[in-house]
Protein backbone atom coordinates (compact mmCIF):
# COMPACT_ATOMS: atom_id res chain seq x y z
CA UNK A 1 0.00 0.00 0.00
CA UNK A 2 1.37 3.42 -0.94
CA UNK A 3 1.62 5.90 1.93
CA UNK A 4 1.44 9.53 0.72
CA UNK A 5 4.80 11.01 1.73
CA UNK A 6 3.10 14.38 2.33
CA UNK A 7 1.17 12.82 5.23
CA UNK A 8 4.33 11.71 7.04
CA UNK A 9 5.76 13.99 9.71
CA UNK A 10 8.77 15.82 8.15
CA UNK A 11 11.23 14.53 10.75
CA UNK A 12 9.94 10.97 10.38
CA UNK A 13 10.16 11.27 6.59
CA UNK A 14 13.75 12.50 6.81
CA UNK A 15 14.67 9.57 9.09
CA UNK A 16 12.93 7.12 6.75
CA UNK A 17 14.78 8.49 3.71
CA UNK A 18 18.09 8.53 5.58
CA UNK A 19 17.62 4.90 6.64
CA UNK A 20 16.80 3.95 3.05
CA UNK A 21 19.88 5.76 1.70
CA UNK A 22 22.18 4.15 4.27
CA UNK A 23 21.10 0.63 3.36
CA UNK A 24 20.79 1.03 -0.43
CA UNK A 25 24.55 0.99 -1.19
CA UNK A 26 24.29 2.63 -4.61
CA UNK A 27 27.46 3.52 -6.48
CA UNK A 28 27.38 7.16 -7.57
CA UNK A 29 30.33 6.95 -9.95
CA UNK A 30 33.45 9.04 -9.73
CA UNK A 31 31.94 11.78 -7.56
CA UNK A 32 30.62 10.44 -4.27
CA UNK A 33 27.64 12.30 -2.79
CA UNK A 34 27.19 13.24 0.84
CA UNK A 35 24.43 11.69 2.92
CA UNK A 36 22.51 14.99 2.81
CA UNK A 37 22.75 15.08 -0.99
CA UNK A 38 21.50 11.51 -1.25
CA UNK A 39 18.57 12.28 1.09
CA UNK A 40 17.71 15.35 -1.02
CA UNK A 41 17.83 13.23 -4.19
CA UNK A 42 15.36 10.71 -2.77
CA UNK A 43 13.08 13.48 -1.48
CA UNK A 44 13.00 15.01 -4.98
CA UNK A 45 12.11 11.59 -6.42
CA UNK A 46 9.20 11.38 -3.99
CA UNK A 47 8.08 14.91 -4.89
CA UNK A 48 8.17 14.09 -8.63
CA UNK A 49 6.29 10.82 -8.08
CA UNK A 50 9.22 8.71 -9.32
CA UNK A 51 9.51 6.97 -5.94
CA UNK A 52 6.86 5.98 -3.41
CA UNK A 53 6.69 5.14 0.28
CA UNK A 54 5.24 1.65 0.62
CA UNK A 55 3.84 -0.19 3.65
CA UNK A 56 3.97 -3.98 3.40
CA UNK A 57 1.28 -5.63 5.49
CA UNK A 58 2.84 -9.02 4.83
CA UNK A 59 6.28 -8.01 6.13
CA UNK A 60 5.02 -5.26 8.46
CA UNK A 61 7.62 -2.78 7.26
CA UNK A 62 7.89 0.47 5.37
CA UNK A 63 10.15 1.08 2.40
CA UNK A 64 10.86 3.46 -0.45
CA UNK A 65 10.90 2.10 -3.98
CA UNK A 66 10.72 3.32 -7.55
CA UNK A 67 7.09 3.73 -8.64
CA UNK A 68 7.77 1.51 -11.67
CA UNK A 69 8.93 -1.32 -9.39
CA UNK A 70 5.85 -0.94 -7.17
CA UNK A 71 3.57 -0.97 -10.22
CA UNK A 72 5.27 -4.09 -11.60
CA UNK A 73 4.91 -5.91 -8.26
CA UNK A 74 1.26 -4.85 -7.98
CA UNK A 75 0.48 -6.38 -11.37
CA UNK A 76 2.12 -9.73 -10.57
CA UNK A 77 -0.53 -12.33 -9.68
CA UNK A 78 -0.42 -13.60 -6.11
CA UNK A 79 0.69 -17.19 -5.56
CA UNK A 80 -2.17 -17.65 -3.09
CA UNK A 81 -4.87 -17.51 -5.80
Amino acid sequence: MIIPWQQIDPETLYNLIESFVLREGTDYGEQEKTLAQKVDDVKRQLERGEAVVVWSELHENINIMPRSQFNAQSQTPSKEQ
